[in-house]
């Protein structure tokens, strides 16, 4: 591993992470690290373990007061810009695409191993693996493929289900299925929105700083083989995943969908179907906690101040009660 001072300023590292898929093809993504510039993060009197962040489709990791917020947590926080995405973009491959969602199983695979070298064999603790949207989807069928390699999971407004229902889905997928099948790369003519983009970017009308060439205004173009790829991981969603660990839920309390901008999608999810989501949360496993956040945005951490200040809370109050109470064990014994 060569840690180099990334983009978000003297407080993150990044690496490059090369790893080589089930299909033989080495695909490369960059795995992400904070550190506080005062004092290592381990030297903290009390660490609890690691969490790791995936981003959503047409997206990179840039948000510093989410690490900043796991670190004070007592947690040593990563994030992965998944291949073909953000940090990891190449100008000879199609931004965002991915034919299976299991092609990213490799790189998260080979970040949970660094992170765990990185932190040493006597870090011990936790691992969490938090997801936003689409990263919320690989995050949920990464954790039921791989059991027992994880104690939390943290969903940010996870992209579980299409708008609407199943049927909506079923009829898309048998559409798209050819010729997913036949030219994967094809650009699907859809409508383009940039309204979430608007809310959120300081270039519009937000006020976080975004990277357009990492996070575009419209997104990356919808590829016939990357949406056969979400609609079957819709499909396991909707079977069940049987997850057997404790897992969080947070998502906007209301969606703002359509193709004319409204001024309620500055406070509300404008991508997904908050409803539908709320109701695949429920198959993901035996312990799901729904947290809804009044006012949010699609990514409730990116809301407005006040509004992602209720998001941070509810999540601290999850942390506490279900991640304090799994303390590494050499700070159970003789603990007060």
């Amino acid at each position: 591993m060569e840690w180099t001072t990334d983009i978000l300023g003297a407080d993150f590292q990044s690496c490059a992470v090369d790893a080589t898929g089930t299909d033989g093809v080495v695909r490369r993504a960059t795995l992400i690290r904070h550190r506080a510039e005062q004092g290592h993060a381990q030297d903290a009197p009390q660490r609890y373990g690691a969490v790791l962040f995936l981003h959503g489709w047409s997206d990179y990791f840039f948000n510093t007061e989410l690490a900043r917020f796991w670190a004070a947590q007592g947690y040593d926080f990563y994030a992965l810009d998944m291949h073909n995405h953000g940090r990891s973009l190449t100008a000879d491959m199609p931004g965002g695409y991915v034919a299976n969602l299991i092609d990213y199983d490799a790189e998260i695979n080979r970040a949970i191993g660094l992170i765990r070298n990185d932190r040493g064999p006597t870090a011990g603790g936790s691992l969490t693996l938090m997801g936003h949207s689409t990263g919320g989807l690989v995050a949920a069928l990464w954790a039921s493929r791989h059991p027992g390699s994880l104690q939390f999971l943290v969903l940010d407004s996870p992209w579980l289900e299409m708008h609407g229902s199943s049927l909506v889905r079923r009829a898309a997928q048998a559409m798209v299925a050819p010729l997913a099948r036949l030219r994967p790369e094809t650009v699907l003519r859809l409508p383009e929105r940039g309204f979430y983009f608007r809310s959120i970017s300081s270039t519009a009308e937000g006020e976080w700083a975004l990277d357009e060439k990492y996070r575009p205004p419209l997104a990356f173009p919808v590829r016939a083989g990357w949406l056969s790829a979400v609609f079957a991981g819709h499909s396991q969603v909707a079977r069940g995943l049987n997850l057997d660990i404790p897992v969080l839920v947070l998502t906007s309390s209301a969606s703002a969908n359509g193709m004319v901008w409204r001024e309620s999608m500055r406070s509300s999810d404008a991508v997904l179907d908050v409803g539908v989501i709320a109701l695949r949360a429920m198959a993901l496993g035996r312990s799901v906690t729904l947290e809804r956040i009044d006012g949010g945005l699609h990514d409730v951490f990116l809301s407005a101040p006040a509004v992602r200040k209720d998001a941070y809370a509810r999540l601290a109050r999850w942390i506490n009660g279900f991640m304090h109470e799994a303390l590494p064990e050499d700070r159970q014994e003789g603990d007060e």
